[in-house]
C-alpha cells in the first residue's frame, strides 16, 4: 500500500489549505482514516480520524470547526480542508490508515496508531 500526501505549503494566519492523500494498493473502504500532525518540538498527534465502519468522525479540540476530513472512495483519495489556520497549526501533516478490526477510529487518533503512513506534507502558517 502507498499513501502520498500533497497540498501543503505556506499560508498566512486566517488562510486555508486543502491537503490530499492519494492511496494505492488497497481498498479504502476497509480502513479507518486519519490525519496526524507533528509540530516543531512536539510529538505526533492525531487531529482527525474517520471511521471506516460508520463514517463517524473524531476531531481534536483545537481543530474542531476549522478542519474537515472527507474521502472519495472511488478515487482512493482522502482530503483535509483546513480553514482559519493559526500559527500553531504549523507542522508536518501525515495521513494514515488503520484496519477497521484492529482498533477504533478514536483509538487510532488517541494512540497515534496506524497500519500505513504517508511521508507527510509540510504546512507552515506565518505572517
Amino acid at each position: 500500500a502507498q499513501l502520498v500526501e500533497s497540498g501543503g505549503g505556506w499560508v498566512q494566519p486566517g488562510g486555508s489549505l486543502r491537503l490530499s492523500c492519494q492511496t494505492a494498493g488497497l481498498t479504502l473502504e476497509y480502513y479507518h482514516i486519519g490525519w496526524f500532525r507533528q509540530s516543531p518540538g512536539k510529538e505526533r498527534e492525531g487531529i482527525v480520524c474517520i471511521s471506516g465502519i460508520d463514517g463517524a468522525i473524531w476531531y481534536e479540540d483545537s481543530v474542531k470547526g476549522r478542519f474537515t476530513i472527507s474521502k472519495d472512495d472511488a478515487a482512493k483519495t482522502v482530503y483535509l480542508e483546513m480553514n482559519s489556520l493559526k500559527l500553531e497549526d504549523t507542522g508536518l501533516y501525515y495521513c494514515a490508515l488503520s484496519f477497521r478490526g484492529i482498533r477504533t477510529h478514536q483509538e487510532m487518533c488517541a494512540t497515534v496508531s496506524a497500519d500505513y503512513w504517508g511521508q507527510g506534507t509540510q504546512v507552515t502558517v506565518s505572517p
